[in-house]
């Protein structure tokens, strides 16, 4: 009898336990309410939104859209919690509320993973992996500076700002909310939280773990809704600080409200960055860099290496190792621990990314495409290339935000960091080559605002992050995340 067989024969003894992942060991709420002053409340509205699954077009719960009225009941309740508590506490007893929101979410990791998985459409790997450990350890780090401010800028003496609105995207939302949110209370500041329309779940998620913590009523409040809430908070006249990461279209808008406030402004906006592979570079190794950087997080980053220049003499070697690659990439179910791609985060942002593609072709560059089969039901797009891309090409000069490589040639250093810098953006780019000096030579040289050196999307939250030109200002994390929320007299 083969051994399958006999196994049945013991009945359950050998069936497999629910994988921890399996979305049927969460239950989800089928509605979300704001969170104001500490407590989950209905918006004065009345209305509500679908969240819906992108890869399986179910809908997951409905999320509380909030008005004028709801932003400015949450700033007033923010307001009322800096005066009164928040910054009035100890630094020493900040830290302590911070370190706490950062043990419950490692105890709640898997959890949040799975939200975000289900919410946002990206894999499980890189929800539990990456995503999850980088939350808790951007609170674990702002929890220690909370009473070392003084330290932290010598000879200066660190006063909060007030009320932090802030405002994040679809593609990282847990920790986007945790880059913001921590050094903000840090300092001293409470904070008025506007989570992406399409990922909300996961940040009402973390409005509990702020009540499991007993953080004081109205030091975090979340405002779920479209863009109108995001409007509504921007243009509020209580506000200190702005923090906002998005579309430079909309970060343009903002400067123009803030302008001539006392506002102050961080923006952290679109990205096309330029990953620059020279032929003395480790090859292979630079290959997986490549599909980490674009395809093992759908291109959904901002700072996604979806501009691949490669210099001419392995050219050719570089574009058979890649199309192989690509054809080995797993796409489907994002809770399967197996899958390397993930759900595209809409259907609005599929046709975008599908009409950027067609663009490329239309205007010359030639597709390379993985020949995986797409599931039924979701937003998917394939693990793509385009080779023949010139600058001219939209698809070379617009952020797509999906897992599409545009592959470029240059010759000398000279030419590719040329090349590189020639974009309106400026927010990231990664330089593979054997030669120490030509990495410090490309680093001093591209206009980013991270250049990684023979590794890509390495994130620490010890290390600031941000952009130039129109990738935004100020930066984000270490020690410059904290003066972005501090006045240093």
């Amino acid at each position: 009898m083969p051994l399958r067989e006999r196994r049945l024969n013991f009945g359950d003894k050998w069936n497999y336990a629910p994988a921890p992942e399996d979305s049927k060991n969460y239950a989800i709420a089928p509605q979300h309410e704001l969170f104001i002053g500490g407590k989950l409340v209905k918006p004065k509205s009345g209305k509500y939104f679908p969240s819906i699954n992108p890869a399986t077009e179910e809908k997951l719960t409905e999320i509380a859209a909030a008005n004028e009225k709801d932003v400015d009941s949450a700033v007033k309740s923010a307001r009322r919690a800096y005066e009164k508590v928040w910054s009035k506490m100890p630094g020493r007893e900040r830290g302590k509320y911070l370190y706490r929101i950062a043990r419950i979410i490692q105890e709640k990791s898997r959890e949040l993973a799975v939200l975000e998985t289900m919410d946002g459409g990206k894999t499980i790997k890189e929800s539990r992996d990456v995503d999850l450990p980088l939350v808790a350890a951007h609170f674990f780090y702002y929890a220690g500076w909370a009473d070392k401010l003084k330290y932290a800028f010598p000879g200066k003496n660190p006063q909060p700002l007030g009320v932090a609105g802030q405002i994040i995207p679809w593609n990282f939302p847990l920790l986007m909310a945790a880059w913001k949110i921590a050094p903000a209370l840090a300092c001293g500041n409470t904070v008025v939280l506007k989570p992406a329309e399409t990922t909300s779940l996961t940040a009402m998620r973390l409005a509990q773990i702020f009540q499991e913590a007993e953080l004081p009523e109205g030091v975090v409040n979340i405002v779920t809704g479209a863009a109108e809430t995001g409007a509504a908070l921007v243009n509020h006249p209580d506000i200190n600080k702005l923090a906002f990461t998005g579309s430079t279209e909309v970060g343009k808008r903002i400067a123009q409200v803030v302008a001539g406030t006392k506002k102050k402004l961080t923006l952290e906006l679109g990205g096309k960055a330029a990953n620059i592979l020279f032929e003395d570079a480790p090859i292979d190794q630079a290959i997986e860099g490549v599909i980490a950087g674009i395809y093992f997080n759908q291109g959904h980053v901002c700072c996604a290496g979806s501009r691949l220049f490669v210099q001419e003499g392995i050219y050719s070697t570089v574009i058979k190792k890649l199309r192989d690659r690509i054809q080995t990439l797993r796409v489907g179910n994002p809770l399967d621990k197996n899958t390397d791609i993930g759900a595209i985060n809409s259907k609005p942002q599929l046709q975008k990314i599908r009409e950027l593609v067609q663009s490329g072709v239309d205007e010359g560059a030639q597709l390379t495409q993985s020949s995986c089969s797409l599931p039924s039901k979701g937003y998917w797009f394939p693990p793509t290339f385009l080779t023949g891309v010139t600058h001219s090409h939209r698809v070379a000069n617009e952020e797509i935000f999906g897992p599409v490589l545009s592959v470029m040639t240059f010759r000398t250093p000279e030419e590719a960091f040329e090349r590189a810098n020639n974009i309106p953006y400026g927010l990231s780019a990664g330089v593979w080559t054997d030669k120490g000096s030509k990495i410090f030579k490309m680093v001093n040289k591209l206009r980013a605002g991270v250049v990684w050196a023979n590794t890509y999307n390495k994130f620490d939250p010890t290390s600031p992050f941000g952009g130039y030109k129109e990738s935004g200002f100020g930066r984000e994390g270490g020690l410059q995340g904290l003066a972005a929320y501090c006045k240093l007299d």
